[in-house]
Order: structure tokens, then C-alpha cells, then sequence
């Protein structure tokens, strides 16, 4: 919660559920990350959060963005993004979006298998590839490992094909899995993904750059790693396996970027006590929930933090399950591991969800039960 935030938030009063993230926050994230990996370009994941004020600030500050579909790269063209600076790096594209991309000007493309590669070679013809191998996700609470990326050896094998069907191979990624509280998990990856660069630089293959992906993780509950101690030892991995010729870095930050800058402001619909003996935890029913935009809280991954009025009072915290307004029982956001909070928590209470500005907007459905999604403000 920023000053600008509690500002605006005491001033303007507005209505319940929505988000407000600080543009400042995001500044000073990014530098932050420039200056623990200053010889990496920044490709800011629009996933993490795609509206046109984070996108437009970042730009001034020099990022690059990493693009998942066709309404994201039309977004950043709209808001006045150069063509050079998009990757389109979803290793999944259909071939309608694939012919549009190349035709607003799109040249560099993720793939991680044969049939990825074939589409690229017809329909983006001489495009720049790379390749996303699949790496441990250990130490990540919400791993990205089983839908994406390919082993080393097919990899290889790729990237050697890609020159006979016209297209020019470039690069490598990997993700080691958002908010990755593990700095072992980059030493282990940039080991596999160097095994690829110099095997096929003994075949005459040398590869441009080493994307490091996403993955740089934002403060909930647990202590992580600043982004200094993640320079550190990326830079040093980097200088043990590539000596001194190292590829370019990339890296493609979004949770790290705008999580803590944001936070979702919602109120209490219902606390209720739900067994007569009240030996249960009691529980809580927000305005918002999974379906209205916290869906990172499925299989409880992400746990939020919380402020309510009532966390200066004496009678201490309590258990209580937390769910959303929708008439679906999977609308319930932590239940297993229920969240202490103040026993005197009550109907129209108003509650701030911390560090929200990463994957909350994004996720928002389009009205779900009738629920309109959050309003969102971008101070």
C-alpha cells in the first residue's frame, strides 16, 4: 500500500471491488531489475497485467515486450509500441494469428516443437526463432513446466532445422516457474540451455541470445530474494558457463514488475459463523473472488496478504475460510489453509488485498454470474 494508493483511496472513496496501482511502484521495480541485470533487455510479459498506462510507462523507460496473442500485440501497436520491440513468445500460436503477426511486422517467435517450427516456416517466412526448452520449476508457487518447452536433445535438434526451412534461429528461453523464490532454479536452467549453445556452435550455429523468461517473484508472506541477489548469481552463472563470449540477455518480467505496486481494494459481504458450536473457522464472503479476478488462488498458490479496519484491535486473529460472491463452490479462494483475520470483521467492512497489480486485471472475467469485473484506476 503506497502513500498515492491510501491517498486516493481516503479521497476518492471508490466503489467496491477494484484495483489501483501506483505507475511509480512500476518505475522503481523496473529500475531495480536494470540495475541487478543491466546487460539484460527487459521484455515486460503484458500478461502479468496489460493495461495501457503500465504499458505506455514502461516503454518510456526503454522495455520491450514479451506478447502472448494477437490482441496483445494490436494493444501495444495501438498505445504506440514500435513492432521491434514485440516477441511473440507463446510457443502455442494458430495459424491466423501467426499470418496477422507477420503481417503488422512481427519478426521474432518462440516454438518448442516440430510442428510449431513447420508453421513458422510457412507462414512467417525468415523469421527469427527460438527455442523454449522445458526446466525444474523447484521453488516456484505457480510452475509453468508441464505445458511448455521441449527437452535439451529435441531442442538441439530444432534449432538445427530451423536454417534448412528458411527461418533464422536466434535464441533459447526457459521459464522457471512465477514467483520463483529460488535462485538455484536460474543457475540450473542457464547449465541446460548453455549444454545447447555449444553443442551447435560446433556445428557453426551461434545462437544470439539466452531469454531468461519470467519468473522474479513479488512479496506476499514469505521472504524472497531481492532482485540484487538474483543479478548476482544469474551474472555469475553466466560468466562461469559462457566465459567471455556471452550471449545477450533477455528476461520477461510481469509479477516481479506490477505486483507490489497494485493492491485490490474489496468489501465483506457476509461474515458468518457457520457451525452452532463455532469450533470452525468462521467464514468470509468478498465481493470479489476466483472468477472476478483472483484466480491464482486456486490450489491456494498465491496467498495474498490482507488489511481490514479492524487490525489494531486487541481481540487478536482468528481462522477464517475466505471465498467469493458467486453462487459456484469453487468461488472459494483459501479454505484448506484458512487466513487469520480479526474476529470483528463484519458486513460492509472494507478489506485491501495486497500486492495484486500482477495477474488480477488480467484474470477478471467478463461478468461471471452477473458480477461485473473490478473497475481498475492507475495512479
Amino acid at each position: 500500500m503506497t502513500p498515492k494508493i491510501t491517498r486516493f483511496l481516503a479521497e476518492q472513496n471508490p466503489a467496491t471491488p477494484c484495483l489501483v496501482v501506483d505507475l511509480d511502484k512500476v518505475e522503481q521495480n523496473y529500475h531495480a531489475l536494470q540495475a541487478a541485470l543491466p546487460q539484460a533487455e527487459i521484455y515486460y510479459a503484458m500478461k502479468a497485467n496489460p493495461a495501457p498506462a503500465i504499458i505506455r510507462r514502461l516503454y518510456e523507460l526503454g522495455s520491450f515486450f514479451d506478447v502472448a496473442s494477437l490482441g496483445e500485440i494490436r494493444s501495444c501497436l495501438k498505445n504506440g509500441i514500435p513492432v521491434e520491440r514485440l516477441s511473440f513468445g507463446n510457443t502455442v500460436k494458430s495459424i491466423s494469428a501467426v499470418q496477422e503477426a507477420w503481417r503488422l511486422g512481427v519478426r521474432l517467435y518462440a516454438f518448442d516443437s516440430a510442428e510449431e517450427l513447420e508453421k513458422l516456416a510457412q507462414h512467417a517466412p525468415g523469421a527469427q526463432v527460438y527455442c523454449r526448452i522445458r526446466v525444474i520449476n523447484d521453488g516456484a508457487d505457480w510452475p509453468l513446466s508441464r505445458k511448455f518447452g521441449t527437452d535439451t536433445g529435441q531442442a538441439i535438434k530444432l534449432l538445427r532445422e530451423a536454417p534448412r526451412k528458411g527461418l533464422n534461429p536466434v535464441g533459447v528461453s526457459f521459464h522457471v516457474g512465477s514467483q520463483q523464490k529460488s535462485v538455484t532454479a536460474y543457475q540450473m536452467a542457464i547449465g541446460q540451455a548453455a549444454q545447447i549453445f555449444q553443442t551447435l556452435a560446433a556445428d557453426s550455429i551461434k545462437l544470439d541470445f539466452l531469454n531468461l523468461g519470467g519468473g522474479f517473484p513479488t512479496h506476499y508472506h514469505d521472504a524472497v530474494p531481492t532482485p540484487e541477489t538474483f543479478g548476482a548469481t544469474i551474472t555469475a552463472t553466466m560468466k562461469e558457463l559462457f566465459r567471455d563470449n556471452p550471449p545477450r540477455l533477455l528476461i520477461e518480467p510481469g509479477r516481479s514488475m506490477v505486483g507490489n505496486a497494485g493492491i485490490v481494494c474489496s468489501e465483506v459481504v457476509l461474515a458468518s459463523q457457520r457451525d452452532e458450536q463455532g469450533l470452525e473457522p468462521r467464514w468470509v464472503y468478498l465481493d470479489i473472488g476466483r472468477f472476478g479476478g483472483l484466480a491464482e488462488t486456486e490450489g491456494e498458490a498465491i496467498r495474498y496478504c490482507f488489511q481490514t479496519p479492524h487490525d489494531d484491535t486487541t481481540a487478536g486473529l482468528t481462522p477464517h475460510v475466505l471465498a467469493g460472491p458467486t453462487c459456484d463452490s469453487a468461488d472459494v479462494m483459501y479454505e484448506k489453509t484458512p487466513v487469520m483475520l480479526p474476529q470483528e470483521l463484519k458486513s460492509g467492512d472494507k478489506i485491501a488485498i495486497l500486492s495484486t497489480g500482477a495477474y488480477v486485471a488480467s484474470y477478471c472475467s467478463t461478468g461471471f454470474n452477473g458480477f461485473a469485473p473490478l473497475d481498475e484506476y492507475y495512479l
